[in-house]
């Protein structure tokens, strides 16, 4: 999964029916072409490609996820830590703090989050 890629156009879409889901075809046919401009065809289009692609179903013209936005926004951030920083978690935090301050709520919740998965392992 983590290879999926969603180029702008079709993050647009995916975040709609994401938003929406579960979504009838045709009321996703209407709310693209309110909020994005789109004639039929190309809802339809975009949909196809990326209900190849693993991301979403249409079964009896109902839309929904095979990845929910939780998972393809995890995977791709996965990714981005292995390709940017050779999977290093404690190189990203050290980059990204050493421009954005991490506000005292920001701290507490890591600290959450590494207490609970030490309880864990």
């Amino acid at each position: 999964m983590s290879d999926i890629e969603l180029g702008e156009v079709q993050a647009q879409f995916a975040e709609i029916v994401w938003d929406r889901e579960p979504v009838a075809s045709g009321e996703l046919v209407k709310i693209c072409e309110k909020e994005l401009n789109w004639k039929k065809p190309t809802t339809y289009t975009v949909l196809r490609k990326l209900c190849e692609k693993g991301i979403f179903q249409n079964v009896d013209g109902v839309v929904s996820s095979v990845i929910s936005k939780k998972e393809y926004y995890s995977a791709k951030s996965e990714k981005f830590v292995d390709d940017t920083f050779e999977g290093s978690l404690p190189a990203f935090l050290a980059a990204f703090t050493s421009r954005k301050k991490l506000t005292n709520q920001e701290v507490d919740e890591i600290q959450k989050m590494i207490d609970s998965f030490r309880k864990d392992n």
